[in-house]
């Protein structure tokens, strides 16, 4: 089996702190992959406040960011395990989020180090 992380975008700043009925949604729908035994890494928020992230460039430039104002940002991951990225897809797909507030999910196959 492989891993696949799900890397989840909001669009809206607003849309980082969940009701508490959509945090259950989202709960449910991680209970569900792991009750599979398909969960391999229940992954982290990434805050989005200020101060809570730097950027290092080229030239070790460092910046503040990301910047909520921006398009979408990424608020966190969580690492599956799936036959193939079609099934991790479905995955997904089966997450609450994009009846609650839109946004997207990358799903991104991992390559393990050896």
């Amino acid at each position: 089996m492989k891993e696949f992380a799900l890397i989840f975008r909001l669009k809206d700043i607003q849309d980082f702190q969940p009701s508490p009925e959509q945090m259950q949604e989202r709960m449910n729908w991680l209970a569900g992959i792991a009750a599979q035994n398909k969960l391999a890494d229940k992954g982290n928020t990434l805050l989005p406040a200020a101060g809570s992230a730097k950027t290092v460039k080229p030239g070790m430039v460092v910046t503040d960011g990301p910047y909520t104002e921006i398009k979408e940002f990424i608020s966190g991951y969580i690492v599956v395990r799936a036959e193939n990225i079609d099934e991790a897809v479905e995955m997904a797909k089966a997450n609450p989020v994009f009846n609650q507030v839109g946004g997207n999910i990358e799903v991104r196959e991992v390559l393990k180090r050896g």
